[in-house]
């Protein structure tokens, strides 16, 4: 009988702690770390060669929206091509749990809008075995799973299921309504949950519903969000992840530190970004984080250290859902919206946005993909006629067309159906800045990614990978220890994760073995095109390149780059495996 199930040789463990990189074996027995360093007193069922390979804990990756995926892609690639171990499904309150069976519909096309999840994937993929938090959890818990996932409560789910969808729109709830969510919370978290989620982004949200409403949570009034903030703090456990920007920055920190104050459990504040040029942009960040720890406040910020672009048609595109205007035109069905980007009055209404510079909208179209001028067109739908725009900008073409950017933009779409492809040019990151918001600070968060989400123009799920190969190896602005302490360790601990982030004997072999000089990210920008989701659906991707074995709980689901076809995962119910 062999000792052990794996033994990883002759590779430099880099363990998560932040302790320096040393040169160790690492066997690995019935899904636990069982020896690092040393010699073992037996052999092994497997080895893997790590002469010259960095050893480290797998990612854990706090942000994502693999909810729908996960039920037909066990591994949540993106992510789990690039080193991820563990999600964090239900974030910013979306998802489908608690969900009653006559909203199951509605509640897929909710997901179709706001994280742009392929409609007819969802509909083909997810067999629905539940209605309520533990039957969702046990249906989770059944399904095959090749890396861990911890749940939150999706608040929009449970303020609709509760008030009903039209309520929960309109109005705040009763006392006897917020008693019924602080109940099926407590129920949840009996059940397993981690804690909740939420995004609060005003009534012209930036991710608006199915029709063009802004999301249930997104005009929630303080009291119903701390009344579940409570429920946590009662029982001295659990996490929330907020997304918090109603155009009112100083209002916005200021319910930060009070729902802080009165969960007392760790926030996960969403998001911290540099600008290119302005380090007062992140550092005025920072630097709240610091007061905050000061006062006591247990937030942690979540950095949106990502280098990836936006390759979009108006088909699909739901990000300048800040825009009243543009909200309006890219809802509906193709017809539909169609008739109204023809509409004179809707035009303006979206030149005028435009031409008074919004601030709000100016600053979300610089982080998807750059202002509208410059924006370039890389398809042209299949249309001969419209092979002329292809590698040309919207304002190129609305010069020489003598137009407004806006209708250059449309009438192209328009022309092609709606399937004319824009691309964000690469305008080049601060790598400075990027650094920064993980040096300067103990509480920030890599990451981000949003895997799962806006499956057709983003590419987030490989930010681990290029983290590493970019900010590590090649501008050499953060230590490969520090790396690999803030992909694992901080994560997990700020997620409520009990036994895993490092590597550590008897805890969780979730653990990545790597080429550093060959880890890169392909194709890079905006990914190729695969036709691998259901229902005959299309997303893109990024695949890695230079991870030699992911190992999740002792068992390797990618050898290679290449999958083994083993889910070890597991449901983390209250943290632990």
């Amino acid at each position: 009988m062999a000792d052990f199930d794996l033994h990883i040789k002759g590779g430099t463990v880099v363990d998560g702690t932040r302790v320096p990189r040393y040169r160790a074996d690492v066997w690995i027995k019935d899904g636990k770390i069982g020896q690092v360093g040393g010699r073992a007193p037996g052999f092994a069922k497997k080895t893997i060669d790590a002469d010259g390979m960095i050893v480290a804990p797998g990612f854990v990756d706090l942000h994502t929206h693999y909810d729908a995926q996960i039920r037909w892609d066990p591994y949540c690639t993106i992510s789990g091509w690039h080193g991820v171990t563990s999600v964090v499904l239900g974030n910013c309150g979306f998802g489908f749990v608690p969900v009653k069976p006559e909203f199951r519909e509605r509640s897929m096309l909710t997901m179709t809008r706001t994280e742009a999840i392929p409609y007819e994937s969802m509909k083909a993929g997810m067999k629905w075995d539940w209605e309520t938090i533990p039957q969702y959890l046990d249906s989770l818990d059944r399904a095959p799973k090749g890396v861990n996932a911890i749940q939150y409560l999706p608040t929009s789910s449970l303020l609709t299921y509760v008030m009903g969808l039209e309520a929960a729109k309109t109005r705040a709830a009763t006392e006897d309504e917020r008693a019924e969510m602080r109940r099926l919370l407590a129920e949840g978290m009996d059940a397993g949950l981690g804690g909740f989620s939420v995004q609060r982004l005003g009534p012209d949200s930036t991710q608006a519903d199915f029709d063009g409403s802004p999301m249930v949570t997104d005009t929630m009034c303080d009291e119903d969000i701390l009344n579940l903030a409570r429920v946590l703090r009662e029982r001295d456990e659990g996490f929330i992840q907020i997304t918090q920007a109603t155009g009112h920055i100083k209002e916005d920190l200021a319910f930060l530190e009070r729902l802080a104050a009165e969960a007392n459990r760790p926030i996960l504040h969403n998001a911290i970004a540099p600008a290119r040029r302005n380090p007062q942009v992140h550092q005025r960040s920072l630097a709240w984080l610091k007061r905050c720890r000061e006062k006591g406040l247990p937030i942690f910020g979540q950095t949106a250290t990502l280098r990836t672009g936006f390759a979009f048609t108006l088909e699909h595109w739901n990000l300048y859902d800040a825009s009243p205007a543009w909200r309006t035109v890219t809802t509906g069905s193709n017809a539909e919206k169609i008739s109204k980007m023809k509409d004179p009055a809707l035009r303006e209404a979206i030149k005028r946005e435009h031409d008074q510079a919004n601030r709000k909208l100016e600053a979300i179209q610089a982080g998807v993909g750059g202002p509208i001028r410059d924006l370039i067109v890389t398809w042209a739908a299949g249309k001969p006629e419209l092979e002329k725009y292809v590698g040309k900008s919207v304002g190129l073409i609305a010069a020489e067309e003598n137009k407004h950017e806006i209708d250059a933009m449309l009438d192209l779409s328009i022309a092609g159906d709606l399937k004319v492809e824009f691309l964000g040019p690469n305008r080049g990151f601060n790598a400075e800045f990027y650094a920064e918001m993980i040096n300067d600070s103990p509480y920030t968060i890599p990451g981000v990614s949003d895997g799962g989400a806006h499956t057709k123009f983003f590419t987030g799920g490989a930010y681990t990978t290029d983290f590493l190969g970019w900010l590590v190896r090649d501008e050499q602005r953060i230590t490969l220890e520090e790396a690999h302490y803030r992909l694992s360790a901080l994560p997990a601990h700020a997620a409520g994760f009990r036994d895993r982030g490092v590597i550590r004997e008897g805890l969780a072999a979730d653990v990545v073995v790597y080429d550093l000089d060959r880890l890169g990210v392909e194709p890079d920008w905006v990914g190729d095109i695969a036709h691998d989701f259901p229902g005959g659906e299309w997303r893109r991707v990024q695949h890695a390149r230079g991870y030699r074995a992911i190992i999740v709980n002792g068992e390797m689901t990618w050898d290679d780059g290449r999958c083994t076809g083993a889910t070890p995962g597991k449901l983390l119910r209250g943290g632990r495996g």
